[in-house]
């Protein structure tokens, strides 16, 4: 291995842990803000096929096509006080949020960052649903690409060890 392909290792792997924590707060973060989902199932409109999809947000064949998904997470922002009066996301009430889970103070300012850019991409939709529906997509995209997506396969374990720790 030449002495570049070395440095390149190294960095790579000095990098990972990083990305795993960042990972594992976006877990923990995405798995929190899920739990309301029920409470909004109604009011949204989610049918129990829809409530289903729902789970494999971060899946690369989840589809962001139908309004009752936009309207849920809309509802679960606001049942977390993430949103203005306008339904514009409220900065301090959202980085609070993030951080109230473990080590979420890593990403909560470029979860931040990276939701603020999708709402103003999406900003001339008028349809709150539709909006953040678009918004929701930019966002999974965006944490995709930069890499603190959480994989299935963590969101799977954590979903069975809160199986097992209900039993």
């Amino acid at each position: 291995m030449d002495g570049v392909s070395a440095k390149l290792v190294a960095v790579l792997v000095a990098s990972l842990p990083a990305l795993w924590a960042d990972m594992v707060v976006m877990k923990d973060v995405t798995l929190g803000f899920g739990e309301a989902l029920n409470h909004c199932r109604e009011e949204s409109g989610l049918t129990s096929e829809k409530m289903e999809e729902f789970f494999h947000f971060w899946r690369d064949d989840f589809k962001f096509e139908h309004r009752e998904v936009g309207c849920a997470i809309h509802c679960m922002s606001r049942y977390f006080n993430l949103l203005t009066d306008s339904s514009r996301m409220h900065h301090e009430n959202t980085d609070k949020f993030i951080k109230s889970f473990p080590n979420g103070e890593i990403l909560a300012t470029q979860m931040i960052d990276i939701i603020h850019t999708c709402e103003k991409t999406f900003d001339h939709e008028e349809d709150d649903c539709w909006r953040i529906l678009h918004m929701a997509e930019c966002f999974k995209n965006t944490c995709k690409q930069k890499g603190i997506a959480p994989t299935m396969e963590l969101l799977l374990a954590e979903f069975i060890m809160e199986a097992e720790g209900d039993e």
